[in-house]
């Protein structure tokens, strides 16, 4: 007899002396044991605890890549010192130019007697082709007011308000472009640089050549023209905070016959003192332009368009060491 047919014989006995009302669950249940080949409930070895499932193992953290975002190049602080010359000024202008056409930006200008003219015009807001408009439509008459001849034959007030209606009135601190001008103490002989105020007043006291303009009272102290301390005022640049400084030097050298009255030999006296200031001086210089100005007097206004034209071809001839030293600054 087969396991199964002794299993049906065991529960059929047991069926029998069971209760009638319990018959029929009980042969549902053998039903299905026979069908199935399971072991009933109770019968036979318990069946093994299963394992409980290992979860699998958390994927590592990868590791935050962040990436290195390198800081735009700072390029340095560009200063430019524009000198003296009285009428050979106007060769600032084609430096400026020159400057606006290659997209280098002057961030601070610093000017002494000429210079200071076109510095304050420039920090105004003046574009380098509206200062040679300017330089074209100028009267050198606007400019001078003869005084009786006490400590200077011009006083120099036509000067500061010609600054002032040309710059709209702005105070120094008020440029576009930080602006310094250059003058002379009169009573110590130190540099003295405007950094605030009337800008017609400092540019006046910056051009106060001694014996032809009248010295300029400021506070308590008379001033008189800035190139007796700095024709070309590099070190005042770098003392406003100019990292690269393009010097443009535009004074006359000492004439080899020299006039007899007493301008022509004040004028000479000035060049070549200015000459021994200025070697010491363009030493701080970064890059200098120097316009070939041969023949061209301090009060020849008359050549305007020539000056322009040397400050131009003396900037284009600069250019090249003026971006190398812009590169090897650059940060």
């Amino acid at each position: 007899m087969s396991a199964i047919s002794s299993k049906f014989s065991f529960l059929f006995l047991a069926l029998r002396a069971a209760a009638p009302a319990r018959l029929g669950a009980a042969l549902l249940v053998l039903t299905l044991a026979a069908c199935s080949h399971v072991p009933l409930i109770g019968s036979g070895p318990a069946p093994a605890p299963s394992s409980p499932s290992t979860p699998a193992p958390a994927d590592p953290v990868a590791p935050v890549v962040v990436p290195v975002v390198k800081a735009p190049p700072v390029p340095p602080k560009i200063g430019l010192a524009l000198g003296g010359g009285a009428a050979r000024g106007f060769a600032h202008i084609g430096v400026i130019q020159v400057l606006e056409e290659n997209g280098i930006k002057v961030d601070l200008v610093a000017g002494t007697s000429a210079g200071s003219l076109v510095a304050a015009l420039y920090a105004s807001g003046m574009s380098g082709r509206e200062l040679a408009t300017l330089a074209e439509t100028m009267d050198e008459g606007a400019i001078t007011d003869w005084a009786f001849p006490t400590r200077g034959l011009i006083r120099g007030e036509a000067l500061a308000k010609y600054v002032r209606d040309k710059t709209g009135g702005k105070n120094i601190e008020q440029m576009r472009i930080p602006l310094g001008v250059v003058a002379t103490d009169l009573s110590d002989g130190s540099g003295s640089l405007f950094r605030r105020g009337d800008t017609g007043v400092a540019v006046r006291a910056s051009s106060s050549v001694p014996a032809v303009f009248q010295p300029v009272r400021i506070g308590n102290r008379d001033y008189v023209d800035g190139g007796l301390v700095a024709p070309v005022p590099v070190r005042y640049a770098r003392q406003m905070g100019a990292e690269l400084v393009i010097a443009v030097d535009i004074s006359s050298p000492p004439e080899e016959k020299p006039g007899t009255g007493a301008i022509p030999m004040l004028m000479q006296t000035f060049s070549i003192m200015g000459r021994s200031i200025n070697n010491f001086e363009l030493r701080e210089a970064d890059v200098l332009v120097r316009p070939k100005l041969d023949g061209v007097g301090s009060a020849d206004f008359g050549a305007r368009r020539r000056s322009i034209q040397a400050g131009r071809e003396a900037a284009q001839a600069a250019l090249s060491q003026l971006r190398a030293r812009i590169a090897e600054k650059t940060r």
